[in-house]
């Protein structure tokens, strides 16, 4: 059931990508100005403190948003852990290509991606467990946010949903 407390905040980024298994353009390398939004709830207002009468402060929502997604993804380049062939090329000059990615595996692993500028041209790159299409991309970045939307709020709010645009034409939206 929807509690009658809404709030939205949007952020912008831009970054690279491609999609490995895609049968036409999107297998080559791109890029997008993405657009999301973090839809959050509350079944009541804060009844006290710097929140009173909100779901969560705006300001609170948008450094957890720049946080999860601007920080490692603007200006960089979003990777599946599988297209090994694409990450190679990032490997830095002189190092073992396996070595370099399993370091990485292993950051995925611990945090649920990994963020390096430790790349050939040293740009920004992370690497997800998953094919960085915008579905895919709405639910890793909701999961980033649940959290600490959560802790931000003093547990009044929750995260309803976080939806991705692609382009000014098409969107993705995960609801937990």
């Amino acid at each position: 059931m929807n509690a009658p407390y809404r709030i939205t905040r949007r952020i912008e980024i831009d970054a690279g990508h491609r999609i490995m298994t895609h049968g036409s353009k999107c297998r080559h390398l791109h890029g997008h100005r993405y657009a999301i939004e973090a839809v959050c709830e509350a079944a009541d207002l804060h009844h006290g403190g710097e929140q009173t009468d909100m779901v969560l402060d705006f300001g609170f929502l948008k450094d957890e948003m720049l946080a999860a997604i601007d920080g490692p993804c603007d200006h960089g380049f979003i990777a599946a852990l599988a297209d090994r062939e694409l990450l190679a090329m990032f490997c830095p000059m002189g190092r073992d290509v396996d070595g370099w990615l399993n370091s990485l595996e292993t950051q995925l692993r611990a945090h649920g991606e990994a963020t390096t500028t430790d790349t050939r041209l040293g740009t920004k790159l992370t690497v997800v467990p998953f094919q960085p299409t915008a579905e895919c991309l709405a639910r890793h970045w909701f999961t980033r946010l649940a959290e600490p939307v959560g802790r931000r709020s003093d547990g009044q709010a929750r995260l309803v949903s976080v939806k991705v645009w692609e382009t000014p034409n098409c969107t993705a939206e995960f609801s937990g």
